[in-house]
C-alpha cells in the first residue's frame, strides 16, 4: 500500500464528506431526510448511555437529578429527532417500495439487498416508537409513584398520554419496561446486524473518505514500472530514479490484485445506486453498472473469506472476479468519464477497479477489443488515435 500523505486534506475530506454529508446535498430532499436519520443515529444514541447506566445500577432516569431543567430540554430534542427519523424512514420506504425509484430496482438489486434496506428502515421505525412509548408511559407513572423522577412535559410523547392514563399502574410498568428492554436490545442487535449489512458504511465511510484519491478526477494514474520501462526504451530521463519492481501481474484478475483501498471501498458501498444512475454507459442500455462492480467485489471477498474460514481453497476455487463476477462486456462499456466517482456520496472510485481489470485483459491476455488495438497501433505509429500521418496532424486538427 502506498504511503499516505497530505493528512490535512484527507482529514478535511473525511469531516466534510463522511461527517458533514456534503456530497449528499447535491439532491436536497433525499439529503435532508438522510441527514435526519444520520443525526438521529448520532444524537439519540446518547440517550442509550443512560439506558445502560440504569440497567447496570438499577436506577431510573439516572441523569435527571443532575441536569435539572436541562434534562427536559434534551429529552424534548431527542423526541423531535425521533419523530424526524420515523417520518424520514417512512418516506424512504415509500420511495423504495411504492413509487419504486428506478435505481433501487436495477438488476443487481436482488431480493436480499432490497430486503436489507427495508429491514433497517423498519428497525429504525420500531426503535423510535419504542422510545416514544416508553416516555409516554413513564410520564403517567411519574404522577403515581415517587420512584419515577419528573422529566417535565415532553411535547411529543405527551400526546399519547390519554392512551395510557386509563391503564393500571402494573400494566404501565410492564409497558414502560418492555419498551426499555426492546430499545436497548434493539440498539445492541442493530449494532451487530449492520456488520453483515450494507449499512456498515456508517462506520467505514470515515476511513474510505480519508483514503480517497486526492488527484483530479480526470487524471488516470499510470503504472510506475511500465512508465519506467517506456522512458528507458525511449532514452528519456526518469523523473523517479528509484527502480520499480515488476508487479506480479499487470492489472487485476481477482481480488488479491486490487488494493486494500479498493477492497475497503467495496464494503463501504451503500448500494444507493447514484453512480449507476449517472453512468452514461448504463443510461444507454449497456451492461455496465458501477454499483454492481462494487457489489461483485464484496461478494467475491465474502466467498473467498468464507472458504478460507472453513479450510477451503479460497482464491484457488477455479473462479475469479474477472469473468465469473464481472464480464469483459461490462468493463469495456466504461467511458472513463468519472461520473460514478463524482456521484458517490462517500468518494468511492469504481473506475479504479474497472481500469485494473481492463489492464489485465489488455496487458496479460492481449485480448483488448479490435477497435482498441487499432487505436493502440495508431498511437504507436502516428502519436494519435487516428490513422493519419504525423505530418498531417494540423490538417485534421484544424478541421
Amino acid at each position: 500500500m502506498p504511503v499516505i500523505t497530505n493528512h490535512r486534506q484527507r482529514l478535511k475530506n473525511m469531516m466534510l464528506v463522511a461527517f458533514g454529508q456534503r456530497k449528499m446535498f447535491q439532491n436536497l430532499i433525499p439529503a435532508l431526510l438522510h441527514f435526519c436519520v444520520y443525526l438521529g443515529f448520532i444524537i439519540i444514541n446518547f440517550e442509550v448511555l443512560e439506558f445502560i447506566i440504569d440497567g447496570i445500577f438499577g436506577s431510573h432516569r439516572f441523569f435527571a437529578p443532575y441536569l435539572g431543567s436541562l434534562y427536559n430540554v434534551l429529552l424534548n430534542g431527542f423526541e423531535f429527532l425521533a419523530v424526524a427519523v420515523l417520518l424520514a424512514c417512512l418516506v424512504f420506504l415509500w420511495r423504495r417500495n411504492i413509487i419504486r425509484v428506478p435505481r433501487f430496482w436495477s438488476k443487481e438489486m436482488t431480493p436480499w439487498p432490497r430486503l436489507d434496506a427495508n429491514l433497517i428502515l423498519l428497525i429504525e421505525i420500531v426503535l423510535m416508537i419504542a422510545i416514544l412509548t416508553m416516555n409516554a408511559s413513564d410520564q403517567v407513572l411519574q404522577t403515581r409513584s415517587e420512584m419515577y423522577p419528573s422529566t417535565g412535559k415532553l411535547l411529543v410523547s405527551s400526546q399519547a398520554i390519554p392512551l395510557f392514563s386509563t391503564l393500571n399502574t402494573k400494566s404501565l410498568i410492564i409497558i414502560e419496561r418492555l419498551s426499555w428492554w426492546f430499545h436497548i436490545l434493539g440498539i445492541l442487535g442493530f449494532t451487530v446486524y449492520i456488520t453483515y449489512s450494507k449499512h456498515l458504511h456508517i462506520f467505514l465511510a470515515f476511513p474510505t473518505t480519508y483514503l480517497a484519491k486526492l488527484t483530479p478526477h480526470g487524471k488516470i494514474l499510470t503504472m510506475p514500472f511500465v512508465t519506467q520501462e517506456v522512458k528507458t526504451m525511449l532514452g528519456m530521463e526518469n523523473e523517479n530514479p528509484e527502480v520499480q519492481e515488476a508487479p506480479k501481474r499487470f492489472g487485476a484478475k481477482d481480488i488479491d490484485d486490487l488494493s486494500r483501498v479498493n477492497l475497503l471501498a467495496a464494503y463501504s458501498c451503500t448500494e444507493c445506486g447514484r453512480c449507476t444512475a449517472e453512468c452514461p454507459a448504463n443510461l444507454t442500455g449497456k451492461k455496465l453498472s458501477p454499483r454492481k462492480v462494487m457489489m461483485d467485489v464484496r461478494d467475491r471477498l465474502e466467498v473467498v473469506g468464507n472458504s478460507l474460514s472453513k479450510g477451503g481453497p479460497g482464491l484457488n476455487d477455479g473462479k475469479s472476479l474477472l469473468g465469473d463476477y464481472i464480464s469483459k462486456e461490462e468493463i469495456n462499456a466504461c467511458t472513463s468519464c468519472q461520473a460514478c466517482v463524482e456521484a458517490c456520496p462517500i468518494m468511492i472510485n469504481p473506475l479504479d477497479i474497472i481500469l485494473e481489470l481492463r489492464r489485465y485483459v489488455t496487458m496479460e491476455e492481449s485480448k483488448a477489443p479490435e477497435t482498441w488495438n487499432a487505436m493502440f497501433q495508431n498511437i504507436e505509429t502516428n502519436f494519435s488515435p487516428w490513422k493519419f500521418p504525423i505530418n498531417d496532424r494540423f490538417n485534421w486538427f484544424n478541421n
